[in-house]
């Protein structure tokens, strides 16, 4: 995935405040933000219509046929709209989506997932925060100034609290390469694995961070790819550790099933599911230094680059 300052970046839903907002703080970071589609507020009578200082369209073929290529949206239209403005995008050409909105329908976003996978596009969200690359582009929610360009990247399923992992690092000098936002909806477009995987072939990345937290498979999934497949030094934090057996809206029926078939589970606890203690233990299990704080997440990732330095140069 290359992110840069020369994406080209569209805003689906423009007319939404949030949009809005983050539209005029991603052009001041430098953002490249080409277009903009809002159906019914679109250049309809030729007078160059405009929000926050983008072009507005009423469809994105438009935006595509009068702004040219571009290579990601972020959608803030309302729920039930998400699934045809990405479906819309894809449609356009455009292979990276970033879906802000949160609570779309489940069956809309599997749908979405179908046409993304058919498309080989690659969807954050929904309930996503976005994706920066600290010093040359943000796209989403992300607060620039918590962000200083470095090696390391966050992949992240916590939303504002990956803001406040980006911000330790940051504090203790430890810049980033990228930082993605997975979303926080229960079905989602991509998955820590397959973000593990970018930052693995990305020449920027030197060390990643991941960010989970209670509810669903996710991290246990991510914690086997990392042992299978990732060399790159991983370290590890997991939100809702004293939040005790409370596994959040992901604990349902298939993924317990899932979990059980695929042998990441060996106890017969439902309660066990989804819980901050069991991915703790699936990353440890994997060899991945797991903080008890985002405060000790810096160690750690000296600790665990370190390791890896050494182990190379024996």
């Amino acid at each position: 995935m290359n992110v840069s300052a020369r994406t080209r970046v569209l805003i689906q839903g423009i007319t939404e405040p949030l949009a809005q907002i983050h539209a005029e703080r991603m052009r001041a970071y430098g953002t490249q933000i080409v277009a903009a589609v809002s159906p019914g507020y679109g250049d309809r009578r030729g007078d160059g219509a405009t929000i926050a200082e983008t072009p507005v369209f009423d469809t994105v073929d438009l935006a595509v046929q009068t702004a040219g290529a571009i290579d990601f949206t972020a959608i803030f239209v309302p729920p039930y709209q998400v699934l045809d403005a990405a479906r819309e995008a894809i449609a356009a050409g455009i292979r990276h989506i970033a879906i802000v909105t949160d609570g779309v329908p489940p069956m809309d976003t599997i749908a979405l997932i179908r046409a993304a996978d058919a498309a080989e596009a690659l969807v954050l969200g929904p309930g996503s925060t976005g994706a920066i690359v600290p010093g040359a582009c943000a796209i989403g929610t992300h607060p620039v100034d918590f962000y200083t360009p470095g090696t390391v990247g966050i992949i992240g399923r916590s939303s504002t609290l990956d803001y406040e992992v980006a911000l330790t690092l940051s504090e203790a000098g430890i810049g980033q390469s990228i930082c993605v936002g997975l979303g926080g909806d229960g079905i989602l477009g991509s998955s820590f694995s397959q973000w593990l995987q970018i930052l693995d072939e990305d020449d920027r990345t030197e060390a990643i961070v991941l960010v989970g937290r209670v509810g669903g498979t996710a991290e246990e999934l991510a914690a086997r790819y990392v042992e299978a497949a990732i060399d790159k030094p991983v370290v590890a934090y997991v939100a809702g550790r004293h939040a005790g057996d409370v596994t959040g809206h992901f604990g349902h029926a298939g993924e317990i099933v899932n979990a059980r078939i695929s042998g990441i589970y060996r106890r017969i606890d439902d309660a066990a599911i989804g819980t901050a203690q069991r991915k703790i233990e699936a990353f440890q299990a994997a060899g991945i230094r797991v903080a008890s704080r985002p405060s000790e997440l810096p160690q750690l990732l000296k600790q665990a680059t370190s390791e890896v330095t050494s182990s190379a140069s024996a």
